[in-house]
Formats: C-alpha cells, structure tokens, sequence
C-alpha cells in the first residue's frame, strides 16, 4: 500500500485540537529566526557598502560577475520581441484588465464639513518612487511584474523600479523584462533577495530609494521587507502559496483537486486544503488528489507540499465551513458550493475569493484583472491584497472660519487645559471674538 499523499484527512470535526492548530499556523517558526538573522546580516553591508556588497551578493548567490546594476532599456527591448506572439498576446490581454479593474479602484478626494464654518478634506497622492519586486528562483513569474507595475501606472505613481534576480548571462529573465516593457515600468536592476529589497529602502549609488516596496518573494524577501519598514512602507506580507476550498454537493471531485495541485506547485511549502460536504464526496476528492498528484509534471513539490500541509477534510453541513475560513484566513479561498454567490457573504478574512468552481484560481492568477498578490500565513484577518490604493498616500487638511474658530475656542481650550498642554488652550483662546 502506498503512503498517504494528504498530511490531513477525516472529518473536520475530529481533528485534534494540535492538529488544528498546526494546520491554522503557518509560520515557518524556528525557521523564520533563522533566516531573519540572516536578512539583517544583508541589510546591514547594503547600508554599509553600498552597490559593492549588491556586485558581491550577485557573484555569492547568483554565482554570477555582473558588469552593472540596471538592465538598458534596449535589453527589454529584445526581451520583449523574443516573446512568442501567443504569451505577448496573452500578456497584453492581462494588463489591460488589470488596468481596467484597478481604474475603477481609483479613489477621490472628499470634503465634509464637521461643524458650520468646519471643513476637513483628504486628497490621494500618488507616490514619487515604487519599486517592484518579481521572484526569479525557483520559477519565475511575468505576471507578478504586471499585478505591481500596472496598478502602480494607474495610480500615476513617479517612478516605478522593478528589481529581480539576475540568470547566468547577468539579466532578469527575458519575461521579466518582458512584461516590465509592457507594463511601463521606469527603471529594472538585476537584483535579488534581501540584498534588492534593502537597496530600495535605503538606496544606494546606482539603485534609488523608494517610497513602497510591493511584490511577492522567497523567505528571505518576505524577511527583508519585514525588517525595512522604518524606512519604507510595504505591501502585506506574503510567504508561501495557500488555498482553501469550500466544496457541495455540486462540486467535480477532479476540479477539487486540480484547484489542491495548481497552488501545491508554487512551493514545498504550500499550503492545500479542502472541506468537503458528505463523506461519499469527501472520498472522491481525496482519491482524485493522490490520483493527480502522483502524476503531476512538478510532481516533487506537489507532494512535498501536499504531505507536510495538505488537508481533505469531511463537514457535515456547510455551517461548518465559515468559522475554519476566518480562522485559516486563506490566501485565495474558493468556493466550490451551489450558493456560492450567497455563500460569499458569509466569508471573512480571505486574501481573495472565487465565487463558484469554473472561477479557477489560476484565472485569477493571470487573467481575470483582480491583484494576484495578496497576504498569506492567516494575515487576510488584516492585510488585503494589493490594489491601485497602495500607491497612494493622503494628504489631508482643515479649514476654520473666524466665526467657527470663536465657537470652538472655550471647548478646545478646556479639553487642552484637562490633559495639562496650557500652551494649547491659549493657543486656542486667542480666537475667542471681542
């Protein structure tokens, strides 16, 4: 008999309550330290040297001699006419929909008047300086460049730098480069890991210093964006790909399962689950995952990932369903069920969701217009994905008339003079009328 391909099975409600909880935490925990120390070793010679340490992270971990920082213009270029004509089509298409989504997205200023005489406003700032982080390690992902350049040009952001890891010949990869062409991207480096992700913050001779660093990366990025944030905003946090699926009745067992092994695929670390409604269903599913995986063409990481976090498990109404969902918080949730355009409402904290089982994920992932780069590890319960609204920062501001600044001096003045900042209340006073 072969080894079981799903770390979890059974019913939900028979799991343990340290079952329960391993499968809800999805941290890296000792793990984590380590690379965090690691990161902090990086960041600190980028501070220290500069673009010297950046040529000697690229000779260290890219094992390879780079002869500048930035990529011409003209490397994009031929990057862009080596695409076949179906992926640069296809690429198009994806960025003009997430154009189009992230357009509508837009906000507006406002104003509202508190009081007669009161006025607040807040208005939207596009950022000056924005850099795009594109993974370039165990595979490499155009379509991230798109979900972070696109929205960032919609939002009318300064200058967008994207920044990813060098191959053999010293450049990103030609559909890196590709897409950062077609999305509008200013600038591109052939940087990676921790050593980009601290350039950006802090700068360096060659590499500008931004105002936001968005993107999806390796444990070493995720590390590195985490310990940059006093000096630069970033997106949410994101560490390995995960999803959730809610399934009826009315779900295909082979769809179930071909939704488990598209995110099993990014990564060993991948985290799959599916609750299921009835036993006879649950069994199907089960049966289709170890059916595919075993043949899946990334086979290795499918079943890596499937046997250390991957999970089938049995509810018996779909009831059931909604307290594990905001407590998993899943990176993309899908909701595979008859009602799925009721159900949605019933959900909290998902990064994203995919009403019905013909929305596939991986339409999401790519085509759909909706932000691929969302937050993972159960930090949906906070974070949202990323959106034009990330590109912005608000200025706000108030106005007072005479008559109104007479009318809220003895009450601002007391409230002043109760928390003991005198110079406040005289501050206020002194607009008090004659």
């Amino acid at each position: 008999m072969s080894a079981p391909v799903l770390k979890y099975q059974g019913a939900l409600s028979a799991l343990t309550p340290d079952a329960l909880r391993r499968l809800l935490d999805r941290s890296a925990g000792e793990a984590d330290a380590q690379v965090a120390t690691r990161v902090r070793a990086l960041i600190a010679r980028v501070r220290a040297e500069g673009d010297r340490a950046l040529f000697d992270f690229a000779r260290q971990f890219d094992r390879v001699e780079l002869e500048a920082l930035e990529v011409p213009r003209s490397k994009w270029d031929v990057a862009l006419e080596s695409l076949s004509s179906d992926v640069r089509d296809a690429l198009i298409r994806a960025a003009r929909n997430i154009a189009r989504a992230h357009a509508a997205q837009r906000p507006t200023a406002m104003e509202v008047e508190t009081e007669p005489g009161v006025v607040v406003g807040r208005r939207p700032d596009p950022l000056g300086h924005v850099g795009v982080y594109a993974p370039g390690g165990r595979a490499v992902y155009p379509s991230s460049v798109l979900m972070g350049v696109v929205p960032a040009k919609v939002a009318g952001v300064g200058e967008i730098i994207v920044c990813s890891p060098p191959g053999p010949d010293g450049l990103p990869s030609a559909g890196v480069l590709a897409a950062a062409a077609l999305a509008g991207a200013d600038r591109v480096f052939a940087l990676g890991g921790a050593g980009a992700v601290a350039a950006l913050a802090y700068g360096t001779q060659s590499v500008p210093r931004v105002d936001r660093i968005v993107g999806p990366g390796n444990a070493y990025v995720a590390a590195a964006k985490l310990q940059v944030v006093d000096a630069v905003a970033i997106d949410a946090p994101a560490g390995p790909s995960e999803i959730l699926v809610v399934a009826d009745a009315s779900a295909r067992p082979d769809a179930v399962a071909r939704e488990l092994l598209a995110q099993a695929e990014h990564d060993p670390d991948a985290c799959c689950v599916a609750l299921v409604l009835g036993a006879s269903l649950a069994q199907a599913v089960k049966d289709e995952v170890e059916r595919q995986a075993r043949s899946a063409r990334r086979g290795d990481i499918v079943l890596s990932a499937l046997g250390s976090r991957g999970a089938v498990l049995r509810i018996d109404a779909l009831e059931e369903a909604w307290p594990f969902v905001a407590d998993f918080a899943p990176e993309h949730l899908l909701l595979a069920t008859a009602t799925a355009s009721e159900d949605v409402a019933r959900v909290r904290n998902a990064g994203t969701v995919f009403v019905g089982q013909r929305a596939s994920v991986a339409f999401g992932d790519y085509l759909t217009g909706a932000n691929h780069v969302l937050p993972t590890a159960g930090l949906a319960r906070a974070y949202s994905g990323l959106s034009v609204l990330d590109f912005y920062r608000w200025t706000t501001w108030q106005r007072v008339t005479p008559e109104a600044a007479a009318a809220m001096a003895d009450d601002v003045g007391t409230l002043a003079d109760s928390e003991g900042l005198f110079a406040h209340a005289d501050a206020a006073r002194a607009w008090r009328l004659p």
